[in-house]
């Protein structure tokens, strides 16, 4: 599976970004997709993870009830809107592929496949 996000860029506080997140392959639908964030000096951590038929999502505490995880199987792509930004929001984002479960991919150990970043700019 290879995986190509798009979407990022320079948004203002409070504002709204939609990630993309495209996939090859015939197999996206048997995966669990997920988008991780990384800032310089610290570890990659997770954001959000959807089930392979997007009957479960699952976020972080410090997105939970602004961003929101979505699939098209239709269209080999999952999505990530992302509204109410802040600054701390600010990050390289990656979509990820795993076998693992939904509610269990916490951290990078359960990813398989990782996508290119993109860059999250939030200013205030």
């Amino acid at each position: 599976v290879q995986l190509q996000a798009s979407g990022g860029g320079l948004v203002q506080t409070g504002g709204s970004l939609r990630l993309s997140c495209a996939a090859s392959g015939r197999t996206f639908s048997s995966y669990v997709m997920g988008w991780f964030r990384q800032v310089p000096g610290k570890e990659r951590e997770f954001v959000a993870a959807i089930s392979w038929n997007g009957g479960e999502t699952y976020y972080s505490d410090s997105v939970k009830g602004r961003f929101t995880i979505s699939r098209d199987n239709a269209k080999n792509t999952v999505y990530l809107q992302m509204n109410s930004l802040k600054s701390e929001d600010t990050a390289v984002y990656y979509c990820a592929a795993s076998r693992t479960p939904a509610g269990r991919v916490t951290d990078g150990n359960q990813i398989d496949y990782w996508g290119k970043g993109t860059q999250v700019t939030v200013s205030s």
